[in-house]
């Protein structure tokens, strides 16, 4: 309890999944929150039962894909939470789901906009706040699609796989002033994503049982080890919930 404690942390996508477990584990660790998503009910929820159980949270509507939206976010951290430690990039579709020769380029277009603009809208305003503190921490969470090619998810691959270059170029630009930027692979997850993928019927995701894949308090525990450990020699890099060594350094197994 209270690795976190004095800690202003923001996270994108944190209505529902990943997200909102990551805001309930790092409340518990004593972490500040600000909650952001697209939509205000999940995160009005979510913050108002942060709030009771006596964590500090705030929910505030933003579309990562709009830059102005998401550095107005982090500027409103910055100002009522004495700064912005953490930045969690969560947020992400998996839509389009279907073969590059069908789908619509406006709706794959979007995808890009969310899963690969968002990490930079993100990084970039995130970045000049954590510089002028002298320190930082960013997790962009990355997927093993950014390394194998699926049937069916062009722009979640596409994205996944520019967003792990971001994260290198974010640790190469950023590792001399006290930030650390990690890209966090956590396996497939029990999440609404996994039903959109499993309706699908495309690819071999979509043939996993539901019960297959790893809860998402799995991912939650990974991002608060990384915040808080912040460990220099995996700055830069993937790390990936599906190394053994990884899991056994976190206390998953």
């Amino acid at each position: 309890m209270g690795l976190l404690v004095g800690k202003s942390v923001v996270i994108t996508g944190a209505g529902r999944g990943i997200g909102a477990a990551t805001a309930e584990a790092m409340a518990a660790e004593g972490a500040s929150l600000l909650l952001l998503a697209r939509g205000a009910e999940g995160i009005t929820e979510l913050a108002t039962r942060l709030r009771r159980a006596g964590a500090r949270a705030e929910a505030m509507t933003c579309d990562v894909a709009e830059f102005s939206q998401v550095q107005a976010a982090l500027n409103h951290a910055r100002e009522t939470l004495g700064g912005v430690d953490v930045l969690v990039n969560n947020a992400a579709v998996i839509d389009p789901i279907g073969p590059l020769a069908a789908t619509d380029p406006n709706v794959w277009g979007a995808a890009i906009d969310i899963d690969l603009k968002g990490v930079y809208h993100g990084l970039r305003a995130a970045l000049p706040i954590m510089r002028a503190q002298g320190a930082g921490v960013i997790v962009n969470i990355g997927s093993g699609a950014a390394h194998n090619p699926l049937e069916g998810w062009s722009a979640y691959c596409a994205s996944k796989a520019a967003s792990h270059m971001l994260t290198r170029c974010a640790h190469l630009e950023n590792k001399g002033h006290g930030i650390r930027v990690f890209s966090l692979s956590p396996g497939t997850v029990a999440t609404d994503m996994q039903r959109r993928i499993k309706a699908s019927g495309i690819n071999p995701v979509s043939q996993m049982d539901f019960s297959q894949h790893a809860p998402v308090t799995t991912p939650a525990r990974a991002l608060v080890w990384l915040c808080a450990e912040a460990p220099a020699d995996l700055a830069g890099q993937e790390v990936s919930l599906r190394d053994p060594a990884i899991r056994a350094r976190i206390g998953l197994d």
